[in-house]
């Protein structure tokens, strides 16, 4: 509810990372992993910004925020296929009027 996220290791009660008010304070709706590369996962706040974190490229800040403008988006998923490495990767966004945007990532957020 404070922006805040964690990355936990299964074994450990103790986040391995942990990174507070990362949506400058907005909750997090919804956080995913990309289904086709494991160090970029993606963060949905209560303002309709999507956060793109890479860890690889840089674990202290997200390496790309885009807002989504005109309407309240109240979820997301990710759309992919991992196993294939054609690098598509997309965003489905639904919102509060029950429209449904498809979105497409970079390739260099989805390639493998």
């Amino acid at each position: 509810s404070d922006g805040s996220i964690r990355l936990h290791q299964m074994t450990s009660e103790y986040p391995l990372m942990q990174w507070n008010d990362s949506t400058n304070g907005q909750p997090v709706i919804a956080l995913q992993w990309a289904l086709t590369r494991p160090a970029v996962f993606f963060v949905l706040d209560a303002s309709s910004n999507i956060y793109i974190w890479d860890l690889l490229e840089n674990d202290l800040l997200p390496v790309a925020k885009q807002t989504i403008p005109s309407e309240n988006v109240v979820t997301m998923a990710l759309l992919g296929e991992p196993e294939k490495t054609n690098g598509l990767l997309g965003i489905a966004l639904a919102k509060g009027s029950g429209q449904i945007d498809i979105q497409y990532v970079k390739k260099k957020w989805a390639l493998p």
